[in-house]
C-alpha cells in the first residue's frame, strides 16, 4: 500500500439485496483500502489544492459502510467526495456521517450486486502547493534568450502520493512521483530564441541618485521580454517567480549575471528582469531653468527646463529610457500642495520628439533616446537633452 500517512479503511456489511431494511444480517468484514490506481493533483487554484484519487474496491450486494479516515494530513473534511466510476447509476452514496471529534467520515454505499468498482475520492488538502522559478540564458549579443519555466512542488502534507498527474492551469500535464515532505522541481515550459530588449532607465523618482553630489542618476539595466506570440511567448501568463539570469560568454559556457523576482505577466504585457546598475552609461540631471510667472492673484505657473547630460562608454549604442515624474518635479520646484499636478510640455526642449505616447501618463512623461558608442579614442560622446515643462496653477 503506497499510502503512508493517509489511513483509510473499507468496511463491508452484508445487508441483503437493495430494498431490504438496511440492517446488517451478517458479520462485518474489515479490509484495508486497495492501493491507489491513479492520482491527479489540481494546482491551478492559487489558494487550494484538489486531490483526486481512483481505487478499485470490492463491494458486497446491499449496503456497504465505507470509512475514510486520515491522520496528520490537513484535509478539509467538508470537501471530501465519493463517486463510483464503474456504474454510477446503480452504485451510489446513500448517506454520509461524520464521527464527532475524529478525522474520519462514513459513506453508506448501495450496490445491487457484489462487484469490484472503480471509485474516485476527491478532497482539498493543505500543505501541498507550488511556486515558480525561471532560468534565463541570454545570447552573447543580448538580442535573444532561452527561458525555462519550472514548477516547484512543495509537499508538506505529510503524505506520499506515488506517481501522480499534475495540472497547473496551463501548459502540459506533468506526471512525477511525489514523496513525503519533498520539494520537487518540474520543467513546465521552455521557450527558445525569445527576442529581448536591454534597457537602461534614468528615472530620479524611482531609482534615485548614484552620486547625489554630482547629480548623477542611478541607471538600472533590464532585459525586457514581451509575453505575446510575436516574441515566441503568449501561450499563457507568466507567473510570479524568482529568475536566475545568465549570459553566453561566446566560448561555449554561460556566466551568471544576476537574479530577480519576475512579476506576474499577463499575455501581451512585458516582463522586466533586473540586471544591476550600469557603470558605463552616465546620466547627470540638473534644473537649468525655473521661472515663476504670476497668472492671477496668488496663482502662478512655473516655466521649467530639466537638462540631461548623457555619456555612453560602451562599444555599442544603447537605448536609454528617460522618465520624469511630474509630481516629483513639482515638489522639487515649488513644494507639494497635495493637489493633482497640472502641466504641459513646452517647445524649448529637445526631448519632445522622443516621447513614448503609450507609457506617458498624467503623472509621468517617458522618452526613448539612442546613445551612441564611445569613439576610437575610448572617450564617450556627451549628449545634452532638455525637457521643457510648464507646471500650471500653483499657489
Amino acid at each position: 500500500m503506497n499510502d503512508l500517512r493517509l489511513r483509510t479503511v473499507l468496511i463491508l456489511a452484508a445487508a441483503g439485496v437493495m430494498g431490504a431494511t438496511g440492517s446488517a444480517s451478517a458479520g462485518i468484514k474489515l479490509i484495508t483500502l486497495p492501493v491507489r490506481e491513479r492520482v491527479e493533483i489540481q494546482l491551478d487554484n492559487p489558494n487550494v489544492t484538489l486531490v483526486e484519487e481512483e481505487r478499485v474496491v470490492p463491494l458486497a450486494a446491499g449496503v456497504n459502510d465505507v470509512v475514510f479516515a486520515w491522520a496528520n494530513a490537513a484535509i478539509a473534511k467538508d470537501s471530501i467526495q465519493f463517486r463510483c466510476l464503474t456504474d454510477p447509476e446503480n452504485i451510489r452514496v446513500l448517506s454520509v456521517s461524520y464521527p464527532p471529534g475524529e478525522n474520519a467520515l462514513t459513506w453508506q454505499v448501495g450496490a445491487p450486486e457484489a462487484t469490484s468498482a472503480r471509485v474516485r475520492i476527491s478532497y482539498v488538502i493543505g500543505g501541498l502547493d507550488k511556486s515558480y522559478t525561471y532560468r534565463a540564458v541570454a545570447a552573447h549579443d543580448e538580442r535573444t534568450l532561452t527561458l525555462w519555466q519550472y514548477v516547484m512542488l512543495h509537499n508538506r502534507a505529510n503524505e506520499e502520493f506515488g506517481t501522480a498527474g499534475m495540472w497547473t492551469g496551463f501548459g502540459e500535464r506533468l506526471e512525477r512521483p511525489i514523496g513525503i515532505n519533498e520539494t520537487k522541481r518540474l520543467l513546465s515550459a521552455r521557450f527558445d530564441e525569445v527576442p529581448i530588449k536591454k534597457t537602461y532607465t534614468a528615472d530620479l523618482s524611482e531609482h534615485g541618485y548614484l552620486n547625489g553630489g554630482k547629480q548623477q542618476l542611478r541607471i538600472p539595466m533590464h532585459y525586457v521580454l514581451v509575453n505575446d506570440g510575436a516574441h515566441g511567448l503568449g501561450a499563457f501568463p507568466l507567473m510570479f517567480g524568482k529568475a536566475r539570469i545568465f549570459q553566453e560568454d561566446g566560448r561555449g559556457t554561460v556566466a551568471f549575471i544576476g537574479e530577480d523576482w519576475g512579476p506576474f505577466t499577463p499575455r501581451d504585457d512585458e516582463m522586466k528582469l533586473y540586471l544591476g546598475v550600469a557603470k558605463d552609461v552616465v546620466v547627470t540631471r540638473t534644473i537649468e531653468r525655473r521661472n515663476k510667472v504670476r497668472v492671477h492673484g496668488n496663482l502662478y505657473n512655473y516655466d521649467v527646463v530639466v537638462k540631461y547630460e548623457i555619456e555612453n562608454f560602451k562599444d555599442q549604442s544603447v537605448v536609454l529610457d528617460v522618465a520624469e515624474s511630474l509630481p516629483n518635479l513639482r515638489r522639487e520646484i515649488c513644494g507639494d500642495t497635495g493637489r493633482d499636478v497640472q502641466w504641459e510640455l513646452g517647445t524649448d526642449g529637445t526631448l519632445h520628439e522622443f516621447i513614448d505616447g503609450e507609457k506617458t501618463t498624467a503623472d509621468k512623461v517617458v522618452f526613448h533616446l539612442s546613445a551612441p558608442p564611445r569613439g576610437e579614442d575610448q572617450k564617450a560622446v556627451k549628449q545634452a537633452h532638455t525637457l521643457h515643462v510648464r507646471i500650471k496653477n500653483e499657489w
